[in-house]
């Protein structure tokens, strides 16, 4: 299928075609496009889950019973009728409103989804270009998007979800928590079964992860899973209630401000809490809560106007109170919040004494696309088992980061599994990291051994064929020659590696077989690229020895001749680069492949790397303190220390570790890609400031 992120990239710059044919502010298209991303994804999960369902289908007398909206419901789908099919309002006859079509379609939706009543857009279609939205609605229904596997327009709802918040299009882009962030969570608490509340609920980000978590598990998150949440933007709402529909999910959304009002009280206490709320709020009326019952720790300040002078403790204490005795919560918390002083120090300390504060992770700034300051993950536990009740696993993950865009960072799969496995080191699942170290060895074995060189060694073999016989350069035979050689030794020594043990002494021994083959494979993936570039060379040396005949000739005619000649030749050898350029990417990637790692060689040395990585600083499958990252801290410790909950606080400094894995051309990369965004930047402000002097002049 075709990357990813260009189909996202098209069907942003579709979407924004939209607002530049309408009279839309950004803040008013966000709705309507997030209609058809709703649409679009529906329709993608009704037509997997209907292929699903068909064959299970009773009959009588040859007659098959027709689906029902139960039928999708238990397969975590929307079931759609014929008219909100996405196929159906894309083959629209000439003549029709596209416009009507979709408004048709929102109503049925909300016909049978009792949730979603009077929250779909529908009336903003009206004021659309129809021959626009026929357009949009087309490029909606890319093939590449019908042959997709997997949940792609669940990340594509994300992306465009991302896109807005990025730019503030809604509630300044609070709504949206990254889903790096919100994996981390859910890996961290493991919502399996029971009530989850999100009192800060935005888009309801934390509820789809949670029902991803459970669809991992091969069971049905509505069947595992209640969701309630809160939310004071009615437009959030309307969002939030889409994304858990189009995931077949069904929540209780109630809009509500948290800090006055507790709709869902009589549906606790809750098994998990997972939130991401405002930082830092100081307009809180603190004669309003003073009496609440979830203030078990009293108010944590308030100033001379009545204020409550930060809110995070207030929701610090909120969370804690929905908890059921064998509760867990997942919070993203201001990074000032863990050591703050004064009366918030006092509340602190106090939720430190429950013995209920279980994990405290830092993350680096920029992850969040709103905000560019660090945060921490707060985690609570009221069923820590009693030797743990004493202590709080401090995990300092702000050098743990992929950057994706010269402003945003986020975690890859990997590293979110790898601080996952810590934490379950801390809760004595050794048999889980275990297996994880094992499932990268094998699965960096397994690139190894697929590692298939014989089209790269073809190209390179015709195209220093054909450069050195007419350069008479036998460096470039030779080279291909060498090449050769080098990927057998590699060849081989892949085929002796034998599978990775389950037992933890016998995958640090098999780490230590594989090294030598990764450093074969670093010295072999160079040598291809420096392969290239040396042929790259050949073609301009050619291109310049006909340069030079051509000025060498004394007549038009056999200027026009050789340049003839010239033309044919570089073509020729242009046709033969290409085909090395293709063949290499097995093995050494597809640079247009920025968040994922390609190439069975550039694989092999990242999943070995990842097992690296965890034996390295866990040798034994025991959690030990490792410095600049992890450390087990007792509550006398944190006593010590005014019971700050900042981790670096206790993990101190990594070591400075040279870095062999530079990568000069990704460098040069993420430079390109920084001035490409600042270009970008400076283009639209130029707009901006030419659009506003418009005006002024007229």
């Amino acid at each position: 299928m075709e990357q990813i992120n260009s189909i996202e990239k098209r069907l942003w710059g579709s979407a924004d075609t939209l607002r530049a044919n309408s009279n839309f502010a950004s803040n008013e298209y966000f709705m309507p496009v997030m209609g058809l991303i709703f649409l679009r994804h529906a329709f993608s999960r009704f037509l997997k889950v209907r292929d699903e369902i068909i064959p299970t289908l009773p009959s009588r007398g040859g007659v098959v019973r027709a689906l029902t909206k139960e039928d999708f419901s238990r397969r975590g789908s929307i079931f759609l009728r014929p008219e909100a099919q996405f196929d159906m309002l894309v083959s629209l006859p000439e003549g029709e409103s596209a416009a009507t079509a979709l408004i048709a379609a929102m109503e049925c939706i909300e016909e049978d989804y009792e949730t979603l009543k009077g929250l779909l857009p529908k009336q903003e279609y009206a004021e659309l270009d129809d021959t626009v939205l026929r357009q949009v609605l087309r490029i909606f229904n890319d093939p590449a998007l019908q042959r997709a596997d997997g949940d792609v327009f669940g990340r594509i709802y994300e992306y465009f979800l991302t896109q807005f918040a990025d730019q503030k299009a809604h509630d300044n882009g609070e709504f949206f928590t990254p889903v790096s962030i919100v994996e981390t969570i859910v890996n961290v608490i493991e919502p399996t079964r029971g009530k989850v509340i999100d009192p800060a609920c935005g888009s309801g980000g934390m509820f789809v992860q949670s029902a991803h978590f459970v669809e991992a598990m091969k069971a049905n998150p509505n069947e595992r899973l209640t969701f309630y949440g809160m939310e004071k933007n009615p437009t959030t709402i309307r969002l939030a209630k889409m994304n858990l529909a189009v995931h077949g999910l069904e929540g209780d959304i109630q809009k509500a401000i948290s800090y006055y009002e507790d709709p869902h009280k009589d549906h606790g206490p809750f098994d998990y809490v997972m939130a991401n709320p405002p930082f830092n709020v100081d307009e809180i009326d603190a004669e309003k809560i003073k009496d609440d019952k979830r203030l078990s720790f009293g108010l944590p300040g308030v100033n001379k106007g009545g204020k409550v002078s930060n809110g995070n403790y207030i929701w610090m204490s909120f969370f804690h109170s929905y908890l059921s005795p064998r509760g867990r919560a997942g919070i993203v918390m201001s990074s000032q919040a863990s050591s703050a002083g004064g009366k918030e120090a006092d509340v602190r300390q106090a939720l430190v004494k429950t013995g209920d504060v279980d994990i405290m992770i830092a993350i680096r700034g920029n992850f969040f696309y709103t905000r560019t300051v660090p945060c921490e993950l707060w985690f609570f536990d009221k069923a820590k088992p009693d030797h743990l009740r004493d202590k709080v696993l401090m995990l300092d993950a702000r050098h743990v980061f992929r950057k994706v865009t010269r402003k945003v960072y986020d975690f890859s799969p990997e590293q979110m599994r790898n601080l996952t496995a810590i934490t379950w080191l801390y809760r004595g699942q050794t048999d889980r990291f275990t297996a994880l170290v094992r499932d990268y060895l094998e699965t960096a074995r397994a690139e190894a051994e697929g590692a298939d060189f014989s089209d790269l060694l073809a190209a390179v073999d015709a195209c220093a064929a054909f450069f050195a016989g007419h350069l008479e350069d036998a460096t470039l035979t030779e080279a291909a020659g060498h090449l050769r050689a080098d990927c057998d030794a590699f060849a081989t020594a892949a085929a002796n590696l034998i599978a990775a043990p389950v037992e933890i002494g016998a995958l640090n021994a098999r780490l230590s077989v594989m090294q030598p083959v990764g450093d074969k494979a670093k010295a072999l993936i160079k040598e291809i690229d420096a392969a290239a570039k040396l042929l790259q060379k050949a073609q301009e040396a050619l291109v310049a020895k006909g340069e030079r005949q051509i000025e060498a000739q004394t007549s038009e005619a056999a200027a026009r001749r050789v340049t003839a000649e010239l033309r044919k030749l570089a073509a020729e050898g242009k046709k033969l680069l290409a085909a090395v350029a293709e063949a290499r990417v097995a093995l050494t990637g597809d640079p247009a492949m920025q968040l994922v790692v390609t190439g069975s060689l550039k694989r092999f040395r990242y999943f070995e790397g990842q097992a690296h990585w965890l034996l390295s600083r866990f040798p034994d499958g025991v959690l030990r303190d490792v410095q600049g990252l992890v450390k087990l801290v007792d509550h006398a410790e944190l006593a010590a220390n005014d019971y700050s909950l900042t981790p670096g606080r206790y993990v101190g400094v990594a070591p400075e570790v040279e870095d062999d894995e530079f990568d000069f051309e990704e460098a040069l990369r993420e430079i390109h890609l920084e001035l490409d965004g600042l270009n970008t930047e400076a283009a639209e402000l130029a707009e901006v400031i030419a659009k506003n002097f418009e005006e002024l002049l007229g």
